[in-house]
This record gives C-alpha cells, sequence and structure tokens, in this order.
C-alpha cells in the first residue's frame, strides 16, 4: 500500500506563505507528477511529504496513517534527489546497500536485495564499480537502486533527471516508466519540464505560487486546461493566446478574431489555440501574417508569425510537406476554431 493524503496542508517561512493549504488524493500504486515553475512550491511540498520540512499546518496521511511528526525513516518513503549523491569510495553494490548496512541487515539479505535491484535496473554488471567509472544516467540508476532496496511504499523523486542530457532524459523516462510498471509502487515525481510530466504521469497536479492550480491525466490537461495558466504551461510549442480587440483594432486582429468566436460562441477576454490547429494557407485564402521565423525539425515544422495588432508571435504547427516558409514571406491562416479555447475575465475556461 502507498496511498498518501494531503488536507489542508500549509508551509510557512515567517510572515511568508508557501504552500498555501492544498488539498491532495495520491492513489495507491499511481504515478503523480508535480509540475510547475520554479518557486511555486512543488518541491518543498514533496520534501514535507518526505519529512524534510516540517508542516506549518495541515495533515499528512500515508496509508491512512498522520505521518507529520513521524521521523522520515518510519514513513515508509525513499527519496531519489537531483544530486546522485554517491559515495566515491564504495562500489554501486555497497552505495546501493548502504542503507540496509546502518539498519542492521545482514549481508546475505543484503546482497540478496542489491542483486534484485541491480536485475531490475539492468545494471548487475555495474556492481562493481565505482562511480568515477560510470555514465550520469548510470550514477542517478545506482540512485535510484538505492531507493529500491528499501522497499518503500511510496517513491519520491525531486527532479532526477535535471543534470543529464536531452537524449540520457529520453531514456530515463522509458526506464522509470518501465520501472514503474514492473513495481507497482505509488511514485510523487517534481519536475519543471511539462513534456516529462506529459510522457510520465498518470496524473498531473499544477502547482501555480503555492497552490494546485489544476489536477488531471495528461491529455484532459491539455485539451481542458482549467486556466490560461495551465493552458499556457502545458504544451510545446506554447498555445496561442489571443486578446479580444479593441473597437480600434486592425482588420487582421479582427478577422483571426472572428474566425475563433464563431465557432466557439462565447464573448471571450481571451481566447488560446493549439499550434497545431492554426494552419498556414496562401495570403488570399486565409488572415494575413508575416514569418518571421520557420523551425524545420524534420517530421513537422513550427513556423513563427506575426498578425498585425495581436500581441506577440503566433506559432503554428505544420507538417514537414506542408512547409514552404522563409522569413519574411507573407502567408495566411486560417485556424480551426472548433477546437479554440475561450477564457473570462477572471482567466478560467469558459464553460
Amino acid at each position: 500500500m502507498g496511498q498518501v493524503s494531503l488536507k489542508g496542508l500549509r508551509k510557512s517561512f515567517g510572515a511568508v506563505d508557501v504552500i498555501r493549504g492544498i488539498d491532495l488524493e495520491v492513489r495507491d500504486g499511481e504515478f503523480m507528477v508535480f509540475v510547475g515553475q520554479s518557486g511555486c512550491g512543488k518541491s518543498t511540498t514533496l520534501r514535507m511529504i518526505a519529512g524534510l520540512e516540517t508542516i506549518t499546518s495541515g495533515d499528512l496521511l500515508i496509508d491512512g496513517q498522520r505521518a507529520n511528526d513521524l521521523h522520515p525513516a518510519d514513513r515508509g518513503a525513499a527519496m531519489v534527489f537531483q544530486s546522485y549523491a554517491l559515495y566515491p569510495h564504495m562500489t554501486v553494490a555497497e552505495n546501493m546497500g548502504f542503507a540496509l548496512k546502518m539498519a542492521g541487515v545482514d549481508k546475505a539479505q543484503r546482497e540478496q536485495q542489491v542483486g534484485r535491484a541491480a536485475e531490475i535496473l539492468r545494471m548487475t554488471d555495474l556492481l562493481g564499480r565505482f562511480p568515477k567509472e560510470l555514465s550520469g544516467g548510470q550514477r542517478q540508476r545506482v540512485a535510484i537502486g538505492r531507493a529500491i532496496v528499501r522497499k518503500p511504499k511510496v517513491f519520491l523523486f525531486d527532479e532526477p533527471l535535471s543534470n543529464l542530457d536531452a537524449a540520457l532524459r529520453v531514456d530515463m523516462r522509458v526506464e522509470l516508466s518501465r520501472l514503474h510498471a514492473e513495481l507497482g509502487t505509488t511514485m510523487i515525481y517534481v519536475t519543471h519540464d511539462q513534456v516529462e510530466a506529459m510522457t510520465l504521469g498518470d496524473r498531473i497536479a499544477v502547482f501555480n505560487k503555492g497552490s494546485i492550480e489544476q489536477l488531471g491525466a495528461p491529455l484532459e490537461l491539455y485539451n481542458r486546461p482549467a486556466t490560461e495558466f495551465v493552458a499556457a504551461f502545458i504544451g510545446a510549442p506554447r498555445i496561442n493566446l489571443i486578446d479580444r480587440p479593441a473597437a480600434n483594432a486592425t482588420l487582421a486582429h479582427q478577422s483571426l478574431w472572428s474566425r475563433l468566436q464563431d465557432a466557439s460562441g462565447q464573448i471571450a477576454k481571451r481566447v488560446g489555440l493549439r499550434p497545431e490547429h492554426l494552419l498556414v494557407t496562401t495570403p488570399e485564402q486565409g488572415v494575413p501574417a508575416q514569418v518571421v521565423l520557420a523551425e524545420h525539425l524534420g517530421d513537422s515544422s513550427i513556423i513563427h508569425l506575426r498578425v498585425d495588432g495581436v500581441n506577440g508571435l503566433l506559432n503554428a504547427k505544420v507538417p514537414a510537406n506542408q512547409s514552404h516558409c522563409s522569413a519574411g514571406q507573407t502567408v495566411g491562416l486560417l485556424p480551426d476554431a472548433k477546437w479554440s479555447l475561450g477564457f473570462g475575465d477572471d482567466g478560467r475556461l469558459m464553460a
């Protein structure tokens, strides 16, 4: 079992409220991701679950037991940090088994548990090496193995892939997904990378200024973001947010807005449209726009465009074989308005 419940959880440093009353149920065996900008409170919340930060008020329950005052070692949680923090003078096997040794587990049982963890992580052949002989990804797997041998109820990951290069991060995401499927243990994972959140999480909690802005499955957050903040944070390339035109707005701005509003049927303050739903055509067929930059990525292209009178650049994601754009070129935009999202004066999604 590994159910985690946060009830009115708060954290203050003096007069500064860092966590402002979080209510959250993490299901047994779930892969829960905390995502948000730096300083939003996601790591602080994780550290309170681990027992590394005191709780100002509210309750933390692990499998129904109040854990606010439990020692970190008695909570049934194991934490993997951004820093590998391996002992350089110990082998991989010794690093992985060190916590068991400190707990008084006999050598034969330690070796059995370390061996099993090494099999799960596919690193049996590395047990005799020292950290200096390992790559960054291998070191992080040792850190994860150190947590596995403790057989925790809950794994806590605090941005564990931040120190790895882009290709290795993709490989490690696959490994973490496989690990979760094999172990079936509850995992709570903190990241600022929305791609990691979307690819790893069963559910995602989007943090903003010490509160959870929205909680839901990855595609739910992508397709039906509750607020402009969530809409802008989830998704790459970034969603297009178009302001309602003023009375003296340009013809291009008004034309773009009318095409979006015709389908939404709402009087919104701002409309959001994902880049894949903004089609690029000829100037005669769509709203005139000037190409600022065309990023040709192989399978697709990201076209950055300027529409007269619209604040900021708009992004269109198109298949590579449909993109013949270059900087300075004038094209036309056809928004697929059935996918538009209307946001009201309060920044929340309109029904």
